[in-house]
């Protein structure tokens, strides 16, 4: 136990550029055992970078460093590397998974710190002769995800997996460690339903109840005044406030993130929701659609949307809603009948897709929707160039080569009209903070000029300023250009604020129908209880 009277943690006067371009200026604050710290800010406020700088990752260490100091235990510290951090008692789950999908859970969790078992053969010949302990480390996996108190089977497949429960493995895995004093968790609530959430949060507060501190980063900025001692709100690389969550609300907080008022976007587009569509015409009619996606459950799916609707699809984690685009753009096995604008569409062939007018904003950002090692120029104008030849113009009237200036000109159009914060067109996606890699993933489905938007999880860790953005340009793209919309959250308000009507996906099949209007209540009992519910409500 450290003195009462020296924090557990000290931040001094840091400060970080890259190449000249300030990210961090002047940053202070305590931690103290026991504490939760809540960490926001907009997307591109620095607080990615500064829970880079705690840990001691590469980005920093390879990029010149930072000025400041951090002291631990009153003690001034300089991590050359995560693996120094780590060995002080610092754990951290990041914003992207950095898991091994061929692995278990229990693999997972135990990484580089499997149990093994010593032989007579290995005290002569040495350690390469042991052999794991698999049972102690099912064993340790078991109990470190029980301080989650979550339904996590230890021997399943991370690649099998649904995105929330890759979440409690990475988390997991940090709460088996030895001696963890301070617990960094980047977004973690991001990918998880309400449920999954409150249990994270319940669990925060009882590692909290053992002495360990907490830096928590979330957009969810009830989540933040439900569990965190004190907050500070994060602007243009500054600290703008430090304060103790005491009486507190969403819009202080808000407004102390983006300089001005922030109304929550429920409540700024609750009588906006799109109706310019036809309710006689059926652009996209789906039949006994089944989808072989890992963790989803999709097996008798039937819809129609409507012409130039917004349609939002929600339901529970794994019951089926985000299946439903990944089978229908064929990224995964699906079967049954998809038929578009009277056309049956192939199966499997994401292509075919694009070419006849669907385009998709996936959930995974960073497995599917970016080339995270390319320009945002390309990556904007990829999809556009490989199945429908735009960018593209002819030399001599017979070779084709990239348009430059036109994907140069478009990229930027679609930065300046998104407000994605980046150094310049040709940065590279993989440098972004998590919001601004989700806007490119629309830019790049804009620019495919779909007939038909599918877009999963569009606002997941995006900050309340960014969110109102991404939901009012989706609306005003329905509205100028008439593209339907289908669009699946895990997040019900959103889709009330936006949606004329939402199918709820349950077991695998659509529950039901309602208007956006309906109550909470139906919409819940829809999802709890699916087709048994309809006589209910």
């Amino acid at each position: 136990m450290s003195d009462n009277n020296i924090p557990l943690l000290e931040v001094r006067n840091v400060k970080k550029d890259f190449f000249g371009n300030v990210v961090l200026k002047d940053i202070n604050f305590t931690l103290k055992e026991g504490e939760i710290l809540g960490l926001v800010g907009e997307n591109g406020a620095g607080k990615s970078t500064l829970m880079k700088i705690l840990f001691g990752m590469k980005e920093i260490t390879e990029t010149g460093g930072y000025e400041g100091s951090i002291l631990l235990n009153g003690k001034e510290v300089k991590f050359k590397s995560s693996f120094d951090a780590l060995n002080a008692g610092f754990g951290m789950v990041h914003q992207e998974f950095s898991l091994i999908p061929e692995f278990t859970a229990t693999e997972n969790i135990v990484l580089n710190r499997e149990s093994v078992k010593y032989s007579f053969a290995s005290e002569l010949y040495g350690d390469r002769l042991n052999t794991l302990d698999r049972e102690d480390m099912r064993k340790r996996a078991v109990e470190a995800i029980k301080k989650l108190q979550v339904n996590l089977d230890e021997n399943m497949s991370v690649s099998q997996m649904p995105v929330g429960y890759k979440q409690f493995t990475e988390i997991s895995r940090e709460l088996s460690r030895d001696g963890m004093k301070i617990l960094i968790l980047d977004e973690p609530t991001a990918v998880l339903t309400e449920n999954e959430a409150e249990s994270l949060l319940q669990a925060m507060k009882r590692l909290k109840a053992h002495g360990i501190a907490i830096i928590f980063i979330t957009h969810r900025l009830q989540e933040i005044i439900d569990v965190c001692d004190k907050i500070i709100v994060m602007r243009d690389g500054k600290i703008v406030e430090d304060m103790k969550n005491e009486n507190i609300n969403i819009r202080q907080i808000a407004k102390a993130m983006v300089g001005r008022e922030v109304s929550q976007v429920q409540n700024e587009n609750s009588a906006q929701v799109s109706n310019n569509f036809s309710e006689d015409e059926t652009i996209l009619e789906v039949k006994n659609l089944w989808v072989d996606m890992p963790g989803e459950i999709v097996h008798d799916v039937n819809l129609k949307v409507k012409r130039g609707e917004i349609l939002g699809i929600a339901g529970l984690a794994g019951q089926g809603k985000i299946g439903i685009p990944n089978g229908i753009m064929g990224l995964f096995n699906a079967g049954g009948e998809v038929i578009f604008n009277g056309k049956k569409l192939p199966h499997n062939n994401p292509k075919e897709c694009i070419k006849n007018g669907l385009a998709f904003v996936s959930e995974d950002r960073r497995g599917v929707g970016l080339l995270l090692d390319e320009s945002l120029e390309w990556n904007v104008s990829f999809g556009a160039m490989q199945a429908q030849n735009r960018f593209l113009k002819k030399i001599c009237g017979i070779i084709k080569w990239r348009d430059k200036a036109d994907i140069k000109k478009t990229t930027e159009r679609c930065i300046q009209a998104l407000q994605i914060k980046c150094t310049s067109s040709k940065q590279k996606a993989r440098e972004l903070s998590g919001g601004n890699q989700q806007k490119i993933c629309l830019a790049k489905a804009f620019v495919l000029k779909p007939k038909l938007l599918f877009v999963s999880e569009a606002t997941r860790g995006i900050d309340i300023g960014a969110k109102a953005l991404v939901l009012d340009a989706l609306k005003k793209y329905n509205k100028e250009s008439g593209v339907t919309i289908v669009m699946v959250s895990s997040e019900l308000e959103e889709l009330r604020s936006v949606c004329s009507r939402i199918a709820v996906v349950t077991d695998g099949k659509v529950a039901g129908i309602l208007p956006s209007s309906s109550s909470s209540d139906e919409f819940g009992l829809l999802m709890v209880a699916g087709h048994e519910a309809k006589e209910a409500v």
